[in-house]
């Protein structure tokens, strides 16, 4: 199921790039929307286990997953 995260601290779009190629290897295709405040993270997920290793990729990364 595709789900969209809010995230803090993304930027710019190299930003998304760092975000895109640091976690498509993990997670598959990632969109990030640059449009809103605070920025949006969209990434299909499978199930808890992979919601949870996807919020501490992205805050190892730099960027706080603020709301799901």
């Amino acid at each position: 199921m595709k789900k969209t995260f809010k995230a803090n601290n993304i930027a710019c779009s190299s930003c998304a790039n760092l975000i895109k190629v640091s976690l498509e290897d993990i997670f598959g295709e990632i969109e990030v929307n640059l449009e809103t405040t605070p920025k949006e993270v969209t990434v299909e997920i499978k199930d808890d286990t992979q919601e949870t290793e996807f919020k501490k990729e992205m805050t190892e990364l730099g960027f706080e997953i603020i709301e799901a």
